[in-house]
């Protein structure tokens, strides 16, 4: 958890969900820490709450947090004849379906909704068409919606019925690398982090609200579009279709986010409702001086040499990628590098889409560096 912590406050993030907090190591990990809140402990400057997957009936993810750590004792009560793997995995298999999961969650007092939803092979929506379809009556005390890598705001506001969701835009805390850690958060207006505040936060009480999610473009997504799983090959739909959804090259296709959206949608085009915050790409800023640098590893030397200084001078990752003025950020970093930061800024950054497991991958567009733009 400290090194967790460490990560947290090199990237700028204040509050994390601890993952696994229904495996016994990592729950006994967490109350090893001072409990300065509901359901909330304090590791350096690090806020934690307890968060767990678990994966359901037809491979269905389902996100939980928990307002305590006897809450999290009573859920295990629950379903732990439901699991045989609940001591040994951090996301334990439960055979239970959504409608149980929800329910086991509402005698618990604990948040709970879909991970990952789009995501092809663990997700609501490979088996379900709607929220109702999976939670069936418990869906309207849904908390949230994990939108996942390959999905944005602008995806999942084609469809009617998630209208009134609030989405949520996370990555695996399990990494406390750079370039793992937070590849995806959210902002939140509260007064502090803790869980009673993301309570009313997620359920948009009080003032408290989202602001801001921030996601990988849903291009460098596995799943974006429908790709073979074998040889990573991508088709349109009515292609796949075509082939029953097997490659030439004998691997299965999976459909791609994409496709799957446009089967869902209600409208061509997003509708936000007026509680949606804005959605930002962001990619991790190790990886864009990579590009700007030319280095295959964002993790290399030559790399972190060049991240180092703009986390000492800014604070942390998502003051430079998202708050602080560009003219500052020029008096500390080497031209490319800031030609790179502007390039993702502006939406320049050429994506090229992932699909069948293959993440997509990003590229700088080919333009001069113009230091009177900074």
């Amino acid at each position: 958890m400290e090194n967790l912590s460490t990560g947290a406050s090199q990237k700028g993030i204040q509050l994390i969900g601890c993952s696994d907090c229904l495996h016994p190591v990592w729950r006994s990990e967490v109350a090893s820490h001072e409990e300065v809140d509901e359901g909330t402990y304090r590791v350096g400057d690090l806020s934690v709450v307890l968060t767990a997957e678990v994966e359901a009936a037809h491979k269905i993810h389902h996100l939980l947090i928990f307002p305590s750590l006897s809450s999290v004792e009573g859920f295990i009560e629950i379903i732990g004849d439901r699991s045989t793997n609940i001591a040994k995995d951090g996301r334990p298999n439960v055979k239970m379906d959504g409608v149980e999961i929800a329910q086991a969650a509402v005698d618990v007092d604990a948040l709970y909704g879909p991970c990952h939803a789009f995501t092809p092979w663990t997700a609501m929506y490979r088996f379900h068409d709607s929220l109702e379809d999976c939670y069936g009556d418990l869906s309207d005390r849904v908390s949230y919606l994990e939108l996942g890598l390959s999905a944005n705001s602008d995806y999942a506001d084609r469809i009617q019925h998630l209208q009134d969701v609030t989405f949520l835009t996370n990555s695996d805390a399990h990494s406390p690398v750079p370039l793992r850690l937070a590849r995806e958060f959210n902002r939140f207006e509260m007064e502090e982090p803790t869980f009673p505040e993301l309570r009313k936060a997620l359920h948009r009480e009080g003032g408290r609200k989202p602001v801001l999610n921030v996601g990988m473009p849903p291009q460098e997504g596995k799943y974006n579009e429908s790709g073979c799983s074998r040889c990573f090959v991508h088709y349109g739909l009515e292609q796949a279709i075509e082939l029953s959804w097997r490659c030439p090259c004998g691997g299965r296709i999976k459909k791609g986010v994409v496709d799957r959206v446009n089967e869902l949608a209600s409208w061509p085009e997003p509708r936000h409702p007026g509680h949606r915050p804005e959605y930002v790409s962001i990619i991790p800023l190790a990886q864009i001086i990579a590009m700007a640098i030319g280095v295959k590893s964002p993790s290399s030397k030559k790399a972190m040499s060049r991240w180092t200084p703009l986390i000492e001078a800014f604070g942390d990752e998502v003051s430079v990628l998202v708050d602080s003025p560009m003219d500052e950020i020029a008096s500390v970093a080497e031209p490319r590098v800031v030609h790179a930061i502007r390039a993702f800024r502006d939406g320049r950054v050429i994506l090229h889409p992932g699909g069948g497991g293959q993440y997509g991958s990003a590229e700088l567009p080919d333009d001069p560096i113009s230091l009177q733009d900074y």
